[in-house]
């Protein structure tokens, strides 16, 4: 190398440098790359080295090495060019300074080069997508690379493979390529070979394939690019044999005279301008089915129904599935077998000749259709039916006739379950029918072929019966309830009650009825119509007559017969024979009675009572509702035990008992000098300006809370005699005393005198006729002495009145009156 004076037999190489640290003293090296015949290492840098070594020692034969080195940089990679192949060698890295001095060993490492680099013998493309690649096998090779590069795209693929051949997968039709090899082993992989140039083939036709006839397939494919031609083989499978080989520039192709239902396979290549063939395609197609043979029609005899026809037919080739078709447009699903095919076509249209064709059909087609084999159907079922009854529970089935039809079966069905049927040619068929019941009805027709499906079904409901059991009552004065027994037929019934003003109905699906707000006292036309949904109504049931409650009379007047007695007056709105009650209905007790005119009396009311009055109209049919009650309230009764006592001259008490339904009492003391009353709720009144020695009538008036009023009258009451005036004190000789007084009284008025004082009692009665009386016996009369007088009527019955009052009188003990009895006033009574 220039400056170093060195003689070398290595090549040194230097690919690249990079910054250490220095401080790092622990170096390694390592195996860059190896090829054939070189291996290149991988170093770091060492301080203060100039220079570098590269040494490869073999180790089958260690004295034989080769040096490597270069100038300047931290960090180097170096190599040898000059190794054999295959070869282990032991790689040493040494830093020297400027006079190549080592300085130091950086490392070693163990290296394999690579095999010997193989030749590509042979290479061929078979397929448009892939290229095979033959080349030799060398010493020491675990494995191969092949290469494969284009200049379209700038392709570049490699693929590894354990031994020759092998092929590059992926790519292009029609594409020229660069291939070569590489041998690998453990130590890496070798230079590539030298350069192999080949173009791959082009693609496959993409065949698509039909089968128009049960001879001929016909084979069409888009183009392919940088075809020249195209080559067809077709064969029988499972037969690998070629029938022929056909070659065309053509894009489709027909095989004809090829056998029905049939598969064959077809495979196609197309070749370039050189001939060479590209990838094959294989598609497989089967041709058509022969036509059915034989066809046999057979009426599905039995099948009355649902009218049907049994095709039998043989076995087609190749065919999966088969076609039955009438020429009404009517097809089925066969039942397929080895030895039997047959299929039903249901339901068939009646009254007609039809024809049925048979196809056979795989994935390529339908096969050409069978001859034509002809049959005739069922006669139709008639278009109408209707049930006529020209008079009643006489019926007859008519219906309009059928084409191709020779006689007819009519059947009649109850809806009970009991069944008729007749035959006839035509004419309607007879039968009895019975009210509250349906009949349905249905006609067959028939000719040789059998008889026609079902055809319609005529409804035919008689009117309902009328109900039987029929009851009507009176549940309430103006309502009438009608039960009866359900009849068949009937879906609703109709209630009807008529009179001469009008109709009351009611309807219902239940067999009982309330007919209400009914004229009262009326007599009504009762009738029970069924009806039915379909017939209406059965307007020839009988009625029945039934008479409402009577009306309500009405309370106008009440008039007071007597104390205990009350007439009450009513309207009459019924009949003649209509009876009337009359009840007083109170707390304790009702009282009644009876009348068939206008009015009637109440009696023996008691006093003090409250009455609710009504009324009530009965006849034979029932009672009527009671009329609106009228309230009647009875006098409060007379109170008892009243008595007066005279409490002063002027004044008396008046007590009673209480009354029954009184409230409040006027009580009056009457005298033609004078009148005296009290309005008083207790029992007892004190009555004042009543008038001494007057007789006086008693009268009450008891009163109820609602201003009822009972006068009572009592035995009369005779007010006490005036008590005396001018009552004086005399002191008369022989120790007697007189008491003198004036008086209003009648001359024969008795009076007692009673004189007390100076511890002694003294008592007197007056001579008749006189207005005074001698005390006698009086022993001390001096002065200062004080003395009560009192001077009372005596009554007729010898009591005393005791309300007069007493008078004191004192002796006078100066002056001119000495000796006398001076007046000082009076004392209470009371």
């Amino acid at each position: 190398m220039a400056g170093t004076g060195l003689r070398m037999h290595a090549l040194f190489l230097l690919l690249g440098l990079s910054q250490i640290c220095t401080a790092d003293h622990h170096h390694h090296v390592s195996v860059y790359t190896v090829t054939s015949y070189s291996v290149t290492m991988q170093w770091p840098a060492y301080p203060g080295a100039s220079h570098y070594r590269v040494q490869a020692t073999p180790q089958l034969n260690p004295g034989h090495s080769t040096a490597f080195s270069t100038f300047n940089g931290n960090m180097a990679v170096g190599g040898l060019n000059t190794l054999s192949a295959n070869t282990v060698y032991t790689m040493q890295v040494d830093a020297m300074d400027d006079e190549l001095n080592v300085l130091s060993t950086i490392g070693t490492k163990e290296a394999l080069t690579a095999p010997e680099v193989p030749e590509i013998t042979l290479a061929y493309s078979k397929q448009s997508s892939s290229i095979t690649v033959e080349f030799n096998n060398v010493t020491g090779a675990t494995g191969y690379i092949l290469r494969a590069m284009s200049d379209v795209d700038d392709f570049f693929e490699e693929t590894a493979v354990n031994e020759s051949p092998g092929t590059i997968q992926g790519l292009d039709p029609f594409t020229d390529y660069t291939l070569s090899v590489m041998s690998v082993n453990a130590g890496g992989r070798s230079q590539p070979s030298y350069n192999y140039e080949l173009r791959t083939v082009v693609t496959a036709p993409q065949l698509t394939t039909i089968s128009e006839t049960n001879s001929t397939i016909n084979a069409s494919w888009p183009p392919v690019e940088h075809a020249a031609f195209y080559s067809l083989y077709i064969f029988q499978t499972p037969s690998t044999n070629n029938l022929t080989t056909y070659i065309t520039n053509q894009t489709s192709f027909t095989f004809d005279g090829l056998s029905p239902g049939t598969y064959y396979c077809i495979k196609a290549t197309a070749s370039d301008q050189d001939g060479r063939a590209g990838d094959h395609n294989r598609t497989c197609q089967i041709t058509r089915p022969p036509t059915p043979k034989p066809v046999e029609v057979l009426l599905a005899i039995g099948q009355i129904r649902v009218p049907a026809v049994r095709v039998y037919f043989g076995s087609s080739k190749g065919a999966d599935t088969y076609f039955v078709e009438s020429s009404t447009g009517q097809n089925c699903t066969p039942h397929q077998s080895l030895s039997l095919n047959y299929c039903i076509i249901s339901p068939l249209v009646c009254g007609q000749n039809l024809s049925v064709m048979v196809t056979a059909a795989n994935t390529a087609g339908p096969s050409v259709p069978s001859a034509e084999e002809d049959f005739q159907t069922y006669p139709c079922p008639p278009e109408r039916i209707w049930v006529e009854e020209p008079w009643p529970a006489s019926c007859r089935v008519a219906f309009s006739l059928s084409p191709m039809a020779d006689f007819y079966m009519v059947f009649v069905k109850r809806d009970d379950g009991i069944e008729m049927n007749c035959n006839t040619t035509g004419a309607p068929c007879p039968f009895t029918c019975t009210c509250g019941f349906t009949y349905f009805s249905t006609v067959f027709a028939h000719n040789p072929s059998g008889s026609s499906p079902w055809g319609a079904v005529a409804n035919y409901t008689t009117i309902p019966c009328c109900p039987e059991n029929v009851t009507v009552q009176l549940v309430s004065t103006e309502t009438l309830e009608i039960e009866w027994v359900p009849v068949r037929g009937a879906d609703l019934y109709e209630t009807r009650a008529e009179q001469t003003e009008g109709v009351i109905h009611c309807n219902d699906t239940s067999p009982v009825c309330a007919l209400s707000d009914l004229s009262c006292n009326t007599w009504y036309s009762v009738v029970v119509t069924p009806c039915s949904e379909l017939r209406g109504c059965n307007v020839s049931c009988q009625p029945q007559q039934h008479e409402t409650a009577p009306c309500t009379p009405q309370i106008h007047n009440l008039t007071q017969a007597s104390e205990s007695s009350i007439t009450v007056h009513y309207t009459t709105p019924n009949g003649p024979s209509t009876n009337y009650s009359v009840s007083a209905v109170g707390r304790m007790d009702t009282h009644h009675c009876h009348s068939q005119s206008a009015s009637c009396e109440l009696t023996q009311l008691p006093c003090g009572a409250v009455f609710e009055v009504v009324a009530v109209a009965s006849n034979a049919v029932g009672p009527s509702l009671p009329s609106f009650s009228v309230p009647l309230e009875t006098g409060p009764c007379c109170p008892s035990n009243l008595s007066v006592m005279q409490v002063t001259q002027a004044m008396s008490n008046v007590t009673w008992g209480p009354s029954l339904g009184a409230r409040s009492y006027m009580t009056a003391l009457t005298a033609p000098r004078g009148h005296a009353q009290c309005h008083t709720m207790s029992t007892h009144c004190l009555m004042g300006c009543l008038t001494c020695g007057t007789n006086y009538s008693v009268n009450m008036e008891a009163i109820s809370s609602t201003g009822h009023v009972s006068n009572c009258s009592y035995s009369g009451f005779s007010a006490s005699a005036c008590c005396p005036t001018h009552v004086k004190l005399h002191r008369m000789s022989n120790h007697s005393m007189r008491v003198s007084w004036r008086s209003s009284a009648p001359p024969h008025q008795n009076y007692t005198v009673a004189v007390s004082g100076a511890g002694s009692n003294h008592t007197c009665t007056q001579a008749p006729s006189r207005r005074y009386c001698d005390v006698q016996n009086v022993t001390v009369y001096t002065c200062g002495d004080v003395y009560t007088v009192a001077v009372a009527p005596v009554n007729s019955d010898g009591s005393v009145v005791s309300f007069c009052p007493q008078r004191i009188y004192a002796v006078s003990c100066s002056g001119n009156s000495v000796g006398m009895a001076i007046y000082r006033g009076r004392v209470s009574t009371g």
